[in-house]
């Protein structure tokens, strides 16, 4: 006797060797992945202490220098020492494996004061300002805190003539302002100005007030106001001084100046804003050419 299957339909197996080599791979790159951020980390720790190091040493090294040249030749030799400082402690970037990059879009005058209006995002912002610019002779507007305590660079602030101000007292703060545009229009030097007030290490633009370069312009009506952006310092120095992220890109941009001449510092400052602003929206575009 025979029987006979109608409408029979062979039973499939799934195959699920596919889904377990996509398993296994996506295992292996996450645990590639974990492997890479550990060496990363441990790369950033060996590094920075390397660049700490470093930087300690060259400001102990230069304060000692500044001292020396200040008391037996003055100012003018005494900023030279402050400005191969500056060099080394921008260049030593590199030991950590960072690439530092400065732009300077436009040739600027040194017959006449700058007011440099810049974002900041780190203290690392300052050295390639004063190395980069050092033929227009920036001073800098700085908090009072830094009076006293950094070696060389606390030194140099004090014989500098720069703004230290108290953030708490605003009458003093716009005297030391005050005093600055007054030196900078007597000597054409220029000066540098944070009108975020504060760090943004997010890179993400405070608003700009006017009140500062109000008051330089007040005191340095031939003055220029040159906008600086300054990219990539903030993620190099995300939150204290260690570790620092090793591999960074930072750049310095100097803009086209704003004629100050029959405008309000308010729109001075807000031009200066709105550039620095449109750069940084487009700082993925600088940083790969």
């Amino acid at each position: 006797m025979s029987i006979t299957l109608v409408g029979y339909c062979p039973l499939t197996i799934p195959d699920y060797s596919f889904e377990k080599q996509s398993t296994q791979k996506y295992r292996v790159s996450r645990i590639e992945a974990i492997n890479f951020d550990h060496m990363k980390r441990m790369l950033d720790y060996i590094l920075s202490v390397i660049y700490l190091l470093f930087f300690s040493l060259i400001l102990l090294i230069f304060h000692v220098l500044q001292v020396f040249t200040f008391d037996l030749f003055g100012r003018p030799i005494q900023k030279i020492v402050v400005d191969w400082m500056n060099g080394c402690l921008a260049y030593g970037l590199y030991l950590t494996g960072s690439r530092i990059r400065f732009r300077q879009i436009t040739s600027l005058p040194t017959n006449r004061p700058i007011i440099f209006v810049a974002n900041h995002q780190s203290l690392f912002d300052i050295s390639p300002i004063s190395w980069f610019l050092r033929r227009y002779k920036p001073v800098f507007v700085s908090k009072i805190e830094l009076q006293y305590g950094t070696p060389a660079v606390s030194y140099n602030l004090r014989r500098s003539g720069a703004a230290l101000i108290d953030r708490t007292n605003p009458k003093q703060a716009i005297g030391e302002i005050a005093r600055l545009g007054k030196q900078i229009q007597d000597r054409c030097e220029s000066a540098v100005i944070f009108p975020e007030g504060t760090r943004s290490a997010s890179g993400q633009l405070k608003p700009f007030s006017s009140a500062g370069v109000a008051v330089l312009l007040k005191k340095a009506p031939s003055a220029l106001v040159v906008p600086v952006v300054i990219q990539g310092t903030g993620r190099f120095n995300p939150r204290k001084m260690f570790p620092l992220r090793s591999f960074t890109r930072m750049s310095w941009t100097v803009l086209p100046g704003i004629e100050p001449t029959g405008q309000t510092a308010e729109a001075v400052v807000k031009q200066a804003e709105e550039a620095i602003a449109q750069v940084l929206d487009d700082s993925y575009i600088l940083l790969r050419q």
